[in-house]
């Protein structure tokens, strides 16, 4: 990429951690990345703040409420073209001046963006885990169809590709992706049944936001990288693996038919894989110091516990199962999440709706889009419904 010409870059979900993130990286990288538009979802405060900083000319509010707030105090600079609700967020991901879109979004929301990107052409650094396990093939075809790349932004998954990359696909045996076991890895397990809110927030290398926190608790987000990698990498269930590495420094490996192990280190921060993304195939100096090997460093790994991980083997199952199962898994622990951070669920309620919505809901395979939106709709109502047996 030749120096005067700098990557356009489209940034949904711009005031969370990963966002907070790739704004670091913008900045450290200005003569090489410019940015063209952002979105959240409501604040608009945030938001207008960037826009002044970066001089972003396109701007969206998913809430209509915020939105209105946004146009009332005239925070956003007169240069910003403030959009609204889901038909600015799919006209600021596919502003035809944009090369790639970060999709930085939590949940299913990200879904019909991404696709809309996909379709006008643009390259996509994903780093929304649940929007693969909800839509992988519709995405993984979309992508294929228009010839983009879907660059993996979860420290894991860009890990794995970064350490494949330039392999034979036939060559490669499995994949180990690590977990930090989250803040309860050694918690005794008859603790957890009084695990709140406020405990499960609170992660021991992460900076990150609320419900990707308590799903590192859980491993419920593992459990949907390990869906995501199905997607991304192309291997069967029985070829993928966790193993908990508390230190977060290892971030997966790729182990090949000879019995060959490759890794990817870094500390545990997001720019790493962000800027891999969002300067491929190029480098650069990063933002943030990387590991230091003359100082005495501790790795440790361990297959995890199933008994205080339920939500991982949840996962597996899903996978499985296939058809609709993973689009359910990812839907009942969305909203069991949800109601847990209300205090409306007790923690180990968690896995229960999970595993409640996957046997009660048709797993059957989506033909289209709509039909799959249909099934994670159901899914999200079971889980809305079910009624605690621990409180």
């Amino acid at each position: 990429m030749a120096e005067s010409v700098k990557k356009k870059v489209v940034l949904l979900g711009a005031t969370g951690s990963i966002g907070t993130s790739t704004l670091r990286v913008l900045r450290a990288h200005s003569d090489r990345l410019e940015l063209v538009g952002v979105a959240a979802h409501s604040s608009h405060n945030e938001l207008a703040a960037i826009c002044a900083e970066f001089h972003v000319p396109h701007a969206t509010l998913s809430s209509e409420a915020a939105y209105t707030a946004a146009k009332a105090g005239g925070n956003f600079p007169s240069s910003t073209q403030l959009h609204c609700s889901d038909a600015g967020l799919l006209e600021v991901s596919t502003l035809p001046e944009a090369d790639i879109v970060l999709v930085a979004v939590v949940g299913a929301c990200g879904l019909k963006p991404t696709l809309a990107a996909i379709e006008a052409g643009k390259d996509i650094a994903l780093a929304n885990k649940e929007l693969l396990v909800l839509g992988g093939a519709f995405v993984i075809e979309a992508a294929k169809r228009n010839g983009v790349r879907l660059l993996p932004t979860d420290s894991e998954h860009n890990a794995i590709f970064q350490c494949i990359e330039g392999h034979s696909h036939a060559h490669l045996q499995k994949l180990i992706l690590t977990a930090s076991g989250g803040q309860f890895r050694d918690t005794p397990l008859e603790q957890l049944a009084h695990v709140t809110p406020a405990d499960a927030t609170q992660h021991p290398n992460w900076s990150m936001g609320p419900k990707i926190t308590v799903d590192s608790a859980t491993m419920a987000n593992k459990g949907l990288e390990l869906i995501e990698a199905q997607w991304l990498f192309g291997l069967e269930p029985d070829r993928l693996e966790v193993v908990i590495h508390p230190q977060s420094i290892v971030h997966s490996f790729a182990q090949f038919i000879d019995g060959s192990i490759l890794a990817q280190l870094s500390p545990p921060s997001m720019t790493f894989a962000i800027q891999h993304c969002l300067l491929y195939p190029d480098r650069a100096l990063g933002v943030d110091a990387t590991t230091d090997f003359s100082k005495a460093l501790q790795l440790d790994f361990k297959a995890p516990e199933i008994a205080r991980f339920p939500c991982l083997q949840l996962a597996y199952d899903a996978m499985r199962t296939s058809g609709s199962a993973p689009a359910i898994f990812n839907a009942a622990n969305e909203i069991a999440v949800d109601r847990f951070l209300a205090h409306e669920l007790a923690y180990l309620d968690i896995p229960r709706v999970i595993e409640h919505a996957l046997s009660v809901v048709n797993a059957a395979p989506a033909t289209n889009l709509e039909a799959l939106l249909q099934v994670d709709a159901e899914a999200r109502n079971v889980a809305s419904s079910f009624t605690s047996t621990a409180r």
